[in-house]
């Protein structure tokens, strides 16, 4: 109905609006920008809400009233974009921006920015808030992440974000952000977990968390990873490289002062355990950057070689056609230097090195189509590039495979499990067991060392084997000790599975997926199969696991498959509740990046103070809207 309603709006409005137009801007041909534009609510409309002429001498254009679906939807979508682009509410009020609008439609009224600020806003927040709790009152199970963003000046010096991951009661994993709370200076490590135990009551999910995601020492948020020297010509994106360089080591310093209150990092990390109350795990990209990062570093002649090669990307752009580069930067996000690219993609370390890699694939022709020059890279420099490709090339996979689509749309809801993070780990050892590096040794020799210091200790945790174990197309296919890691799998299975409570709403709503210590006799139906009647039906197995040890010898005893984690259990449920009961637990955590820490990267690059930008005067709703968008707007 509503529907049909607006339709019917719009076509009276195409029915008049030709002629409204007409005599609007034939009125000296600059009467739209003499219009007056109501700052409040009032001058809206006379009485009962009906809109009222304005324009002036020849205007002749009836304004719509508040309530009238079509200034409703346009109101509406200058709230999306101010959210999606983290725009300040004030440019409502630009005059520019007011022009725009009234020649696009001219009995809009543009909403006063206190308006969208107390009103507009906080419902939308209202709305996502009422859908999140909604939501998670029938989840089955749930993890949360915790993301910082500090090294702001003011009053506010940074921001927390507390984001849910949850399976819903059809096995649908669902990401929503509960909480963008903004940190005062000074701000201690106990006020971070008060602030995140008041969300964690606010959305009834104390003590229903299977796990937390968050770095051991959120005092040490870095910058995020690029190749050192490959800089694009982007003259923003050379200019932001440039600042945070400078400002890094300060706003780390910041970050690890305010958060540890004074103390060691080994007393933060201690209280920080306590005060979760839950098993904590590091997240497994942040982990996997830090590893690249760390071997960037330990092989600084890679820097003037990479600068170099940055600077023969930047000159072919220049001087070769668009139409003769596409043969080589075919890929979405390769052509980083051209113009009107965003700059982030340049600043993204897998990126980067896909498209040195393309630049190593196709050197010859670009040098021929671009002609010789001091530019052009030399054979040592060549295959000192090529070494660095290779090495990091699983780390590229790996990278892709845990963010996926995420890298072009920071809205994206996509839910990658940790169960992928051992086999990588396991990949990456391999690799870099079996590379070598002779233009380059520091390189494999710092990677290898961070893969074992910040990665290998995933291959010994239970949780990690768990999840892998439970992922259908994994099993105990990876292990090289199969009884031992079965054996680990078992006081894991046996922990978890046990865990239900009578006021536990995560808890299934199916009988068959909980765990009572005295088990009651399912009813039987009350009619007997005749044995000639129903001799088509396939007899039932003899033997069905009834125990924890038997679900898990069934299962492993199946060959794995390639279907989806999630698909798999939700089918097999039935056949084993047990395992199943344990792995909706383990697949709700994350190996990826949440959207609000994507958030904040992109935000820390463009809405400091030093560069130009103010930060909007509510910029934890807008985040918090942002990345909530697919749950309000799609």
């Amino acid at each position: 109905m509503y529907d049909d309603f607006v339709k019917r709006k719009d076509m009276k409005r195409e029915g008049y609006s030709s002629g409204s137009l007409h005599s609007f801007s034939t009125n000296g041909g600059n009467s739209r920008y003499t219009l007056p534009i109501s700052t409040g609510v009032g001058g809206r409309g006379g009485a009962g809400g009906m809109g009222t002429p304005e324009g002036g001498v020849g205007g002749g254009v009836t304004k719509f009233d508040r309530h009238d679906p079509r200034q409703v939807l346009i109101s509406e979508a200058i709230a999306k974009m101010i959210v999606r682009d983290l725009q300040p509410v004030s440019m409502v009020e630009n005059q520019g921006f007011r022009e725009l609008l009234q020649l696009l439609e001219p009995r809009y009224t543009p909403e006063p920015q206190h308006y969208i600020h107390s009103q507009l806003l906080p419902a939308y927040a209202y709305q996502a808030q009422l859908a999140t709790r909604q939501a998670l009152a029938s989840a089955h199970a749930l993890s949360l992440s915790l993301d910082l963003w500090r090294g702001m000046s003011g009053a506010t010096s940074g921001y927390l974000g507390v984001t849910c991951h949850f399976l819903t009661s059809d096995w649908q994993m669902r990401s929503a952000l509960l909480a963008c709370l903004p940190l005062t200076a000074g701000s201690s490590g106990n006020r971070v977990l008060s602030d995140f135990d008041e969300v964690c009551q606010s959305h009834s999910i104390s003590g229903r968390a299977f796990c937390v995601v968050a770095d051991p020492f959120l005092a040490t948020t870095v910058k995020p990873c690029c190749l050192p020297g490959f800089l694009v010509s982007n003259p923003l994106t050379k200019m932001q490289e440039e600042e945070e360089v400078g400002n890094g080591n300060t706003v780390e310093g910041g970050i690890r002062n305010g958060l540890s209150d004074g103390g060691d990092e080994g007393e933060w990390e201690d209280s920080w355990e306590q005060g979760l109350g839950v098993c904590r795990v590091d997240c497994f990209s942040r982990s996997l950057e830090q590893c690249v990062r760390e071997g960037l570093s330990s092989c600084p002649q890679l820097s003037s070689t990479l600068a170099k090669a940055a600077c023969f990307y930047n000159y072919i752009t220049s001087a070769v056609p668009p139409e003769k580069l596409n043969q080589v930067f075919d890929g979405p996000g390769l052509m980083t230097g051209a113009a009107g690219n965003t700059p982030s993609a340049a600043r993204d370390w897998a990126a980067q090195l896909k498209v040195l890699r393309r630049l190593l694939d196709s050197v010859e022709f670009l040098e021929e189509m671009s002609g010789p020059g001091e530019l052009a890279l030399g054979g040592s420099e060549r295959a000192l590039l090529r070494e660095l490709t290779d090495a990091l090339e699983p780390f590229t996979e790996a990278w892709d495979m845990v963010h996926g689509d995420r890298q072009g749309d920071a809205q994206t809801d996509r839910h990658v499990s940790i169960s992928l993070a051992l086999p990588c780990v396991l990949g990456l050892r391999k690799h870099l067991s079996e590379m070598s590096t002779p233009h380059c040794p520091s390189l494999l020799v710092g990677l290898s060392q961070a893969v074992e210091r910040q990665l290998a200790p995933i291959l010994e945790d239970p949780l990690y084997i768990t999840a892998t174990t439970l992922d259908p197309q994994f099993k105990l296919t990876w292990s090289s000790n199969p009884d031992w890691h079965r054996q680990v799998l078992m006081e894991e299975l046996s922990k978890h599975s046990t865990f239900s409570g009578p006021t536990d709403p995560n808890t299934d709503l199916h009988p068959q997926s909980q765990t009572p210590s005295a088990a009651a006799p399912s009813p039987v139906s009350s009619f007997p199969r005749p044995c000639k009647l129903f001799s088509f039906i396939k007899q039932r197995p003899t033997t069905q696991a009834k125990s924890l040890e038997q679900e898990l010898a069934v299962y492993l005893r199946e060959e794995p498959t390639d279907e989806e984690a999630l698909h798999y259990w939700q089918r097999k449920a039935i056949d084993f509740p047990l395992l199943a009961q344990v792995a909706k637990r383990a697949f709700t955590i994350p190996a990826c990046g949440t959207v609000v820490a994507s958030i904040f990267t992109n935000a820390g690059r463009y809405l400091w103070p030093e560069r130009g930008y103010t930060l909007p005067k509510n910029l934890e709703t807008l985040i918090y809207l942002k990345a909530n968008y697919t749950l309000l707007w799609t």
